[in-house]
Protein backbone atom coordinates (compact mmCIF):
# COMPACT_ATOMS: atom_id res chain seq x y z
CA UNK A 1 0.00 0.00 0.00
CA UNK A 2 0.97 3.61 -0.42
CA UNK A 3 3.02 5.06 2.40
CA UNK A 4 4.33 8.57 2.84
CA UNK A 5 6.62 9.18 5.79
CA UNK A 6 7.66 12.73 6.64
CA UNK A 7 10.60 13.70 8.81
CA UNK A 8 12.80 16.66 9.57
CA UNK A 9 10.49 18.86 11.58
CA UNK A 10 11.42 20.42 14.86
CA UNK A 11 11.88 23.61 16.82
CA UNK A 12 13.88 26.35 15.13
CA UNK A 13 14.48 30.01 15.85
CA UNK A 14 13.18 32.70 13.51
CA UNK A 15 15.55 33.05 10.58
CA UNK A 16 16.62 29.45 10.83
CA UNK A 17 16.32 26.60 8.37
CA UNK A 18 14.91 23.11 8.24
CA UNK A 19 14.76 20.47 5.54
CA UNK A 20 11.75 18.20 5.49
CA UNK A 21 11.84 14.83 3.79
CA UNK A 22 9.03 12.59 2.61
CA UNK A 23 9.90 9.02 1.74
CA UNK A 24 7.34 7.34 -0.47
CA UNK A 25 6.57 3.70 -1.13
CA UNK A 26 3.86 1.58 -2.69
CA UNK A 27 3.68 3.34 -6.04
CA UNK A 28 5.92 4.40 -8.91
CA UNK A 29 7.28 7.57 -7.37
CA UNK A 30 9.02 8.85 -10.49
CA UNK A 31 5.72 9.16 -12.37
CA UNK A 32 3.84 11.21 -9.78
CA UNK A 33 3.68 14.86 -8.89
CA UNK A 34 4.18 15.47 -5.19
CA UNK A 35 2.84 18.09 -2.82
CA UNK A 36 3.67 19.66 0.54
CA UNK A 37 0.87 21.12 2.64
CA UNK A 38 0.76 22.70 6.06
CA UNK A 39 -1.87 23.19 8.70
CA UNK A 40 -1.63 25.55 11.64
CA UNK A 41 -3.92 25.14 14.66
CA UNK A 42 -7.50 26.13 13.90
CA UNK A 43 -6.65 26.86 10.28
CA UNK A 44 -7.26 25.18 6.94
CA UNK A 45 -4.67 22.92 5.37
CA UNK A 46 -2.87 24.94 2.69
CA UNK A 47 -0.81 23.86 -0.29
CA UNK A 48 2.73 25.12 0.28
CA UNK A 49 4.63 23.68 -2.67
CA UNK A 50 4.42 21.12 -5.42
CA UNK A 51 6.74 19.52 -7.93
CA UNK A 52 6.16 17.62 -11.14
CA UNK A 53 7.23 14.01 -11.58
CA UNK A 54 10.42 15.00 -13.41
CA UNK A 55 11.08 17.92 -11.10
CA UNK A 56 10.98 20.38 -13.95
CA UNK A 57 8.20 22.57 -12.63
CA UNK A 58 7.32 23.78 -9.18
CA UNK A 59 4.69 25.83 -7.41
CA UNK A 60 4.98 27.82 -4.20
CA UNK A 61 2.53 29.56 -1.94
CA UNK A 62 3.13 33.29 -2.24
CA UNK A 63 4.14 33.67 1.39
CA UNK A 64 7.00 31.17 1.05
CA UNK A 65 8.34 32.19 -2.36
CA UNK A 66 12.04 32.95 -2.20
CA UNK A 67 12.41 31.15 1.15
CA UNK A 68 11.31 27.57 0.45
CA UNK A 69 12.45 25.22 -2.27
CA UNK A 70 11.07 21.83 -3.24
CA UNK A 71 13.10 19.07 -4.82
CA UNK A 72 12.98 15.34 -5.33
CA UNK A 73 15.29 12.39 -5.71
CA UNK A 74 13.48 9.79 -7.76
CA UNK A 75 16.21 7.24 -7.08
CA UNK A 76 15.46 7.53 -3.36
CA UNK A 77 11.67 7.92 -3.67
CA UNK A 78 11.99 11.10 -1.65
CA UNK A 79 10.67 14.62 -1.94
CA UNK A 80 12.22 17.44 0.07
CA UNK A 81 11.11 20.82 1.31
CA UNK A 82 13.98 23.13 2.15
CA UNK A 83 12.76 25.94 4.36
CA UNK A 84 15.00 28.96 4.93
CA UNK A 85 14.47 32.27 6.72
CA UNK A 86 11.74 30.70 8.77
CA UNK A 87 9.14 32.91 10.43
CA UNK A 88 6.79 32.31 13.32
CA UNK A 89 3.91 32.17 10.85
CA UNK A 90 5.49 29.09 9.25
CA UNK A 91 4.67 27.15 12.42
CA UNK A 92 2.40 24.27 11.41
CA UNK A 93 2.21 20.57 10.83
CA UNK A 94 3.64 19.85 7.38
CA UNK A 95 2.19 17.04 5.30
CA UNK A 96 3.31 15.29 2.16
CA UNK A 97 0.64 14.29 -0.37
CA UNK A 98 0.34 12.15 -3.46
CA UNK A 99 -3.15 12.03 -5.02
CA UNK A 100 -5.43 11.27 -2.06
CA UNK A 101 -2.65 9.76 0.04
CA UNK A 102 -1.27 11.74 2.99
CA UNK A 103 1.60 11.27 5.34
CA UNK A 104 1.26 11.55 9.11
CA UNK A 105 2.78 15.01 9.18
CA UNK A 106 5.78 16.54 10.88
CA UNK A 107 5.59 19.46 13.29
CA UNK A 108 7.53 22.62 12.52
CA UNK A 109 7.69 25.20 15.28
CA UNK A 110 9.42 28.53 14.71
CA UNK A 111 9.96 30.32 17.97
CA UNK A 112 12.63 32.11 19.94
Amino acid sequence: QVQLVESGGGLVQPGGSLRLSCVASGFTFSTEGMFWYRQAPDEERDLVASITSAGDATYFLDSVKGRFTISRDNAKNTVYLQMNSLKSEDTAVYYCRRRDNWGQGTQVTVSS
